[in-house]
């Protein structure tokens, strides 16, 4: 994920913390935040608190960030997705099915567009 489309310092993360609304699963937090901008930026907690092993948080970092590049979000909005304990076993595919369900509850994900008709 290009550099314009990360939060990258503390106090990015801590004004989504504060001002931001929650959306909560049992692998992740997504925390939201609407910033008036162009494009979205992405932030993705990963705490000691889930393993001590740098090489694990890192793995699941890379999992949902690979996981949230696939979606279709809306423009103008800070998200900083936090991983729960169970997001250090999930596959790649619960991983990509739980930010999606809770961009879904969160109204951020763009409408896809409708599958063509065939021609009859």
């Amino acid at each position: 994920m290009e550099r314009a489309r990360r939060l990258r310092k503390g106090d990015e993360f801590d004004q989504t913390y504060r001002e931001g609304t929650a959306v909560s699963g049992p692998l992740l937090v997504v925390r939201y935040r609407p910033r008036g901008g162009p494009g979205v930026r992405w932030g993705f907690a990963v705490g000691k608190r889930l393993t001590r092993s740098a090489v694990a948080r890192n793995r699941v970092r890379r999992r949902l960030r690979e996981a949230a590049r696939q979606l279709g979000v809306v423009d103008g909005v800070d998200l900083v997705v936090t991983a729960r304990k169970g997001a250090l076993e999930a596959d790649f595919a619960s991983l990509q099915v739980a930010i999606q369900r809770a961009l879904t509850r969160a109204r951020l994900l763009r409408e896809a567009p409708a599958p063509a008709a065939p021609d009859a």
